[in-house]
C-alpha cells in the first residue's frame, strides 16, 4: 500500500532540499525523522513536515502504524521562481550590468509504503 504526501513551493531551492532528502530515502518512517530532527540543514524542517503528514495519513486513512511504515519514494522538483516584471529583483553584475536575483522553490513529494512482515 502506497501512502502519498506532496508540498509545492517550498521557499528554498531544489538543490538544497536534495542535500536533506538523501540522508532518509528508504529508511523507517521513525527513522527518519529522527535523522533529520537532528539534521542542521534549514530544509530538514519542512521534509520532516512532508513525512509527519505522510505518518498522519496512513494512521488516520488506513490505519497503519507507524512502525510498519518506511521512506519508499521521496522526490523534489523545482518549483515557479520569481517571474520577470515589475516586483523583479535585480543586483549588478559585471561591468555595470545588472542580473537577476532568482528566488527559487522546490516541491517535494514522498511516498511511503508498509514493510511486508511475515
Amino acid at each position: 500500500m502506497e501512502i502519498h504526501a506532496r508540498v509545492k513551493h517550498v521557499p528554498m531551492s531544489a538543490r538544497k532540499v536534495r542535500r536533506v532528502v538523501d540522508l532518509v530515502r528508504g529508511k523507517d518512517a521513525e527513522e527518519a525523522l529522527e535523522v533529520l530532527q537532528f539534521s542542521p540543514h534549514a530544509a530538514a524542517m519542512p521534509v520532516s513536515k512532508l513525512i509527519r503528514s505522510a505518518v498522519a495519513n496512513a494512521e488516520e486513512n488506513f490505519g497503519v502504524p507507524v512502525e510498519e511504515l518506511y521512506v519508499a519514494r521521496i522526490a523534489v522538483d523545482e518549483g515557479p521562481g520569481v517571474m520577470p516584471g515589475k516586483g523583479w529583483r535585480r543586483r549588478f553584475g559585471g561591468r555595470g550590468r545588472w542580473r537577476p536575483i532568482r528566488k527559487r522553490s522546490s516541491h517535494i513529494s514522498v511516498i511511503l509504503e508498509e514493510r511486508e512482515t511475515g
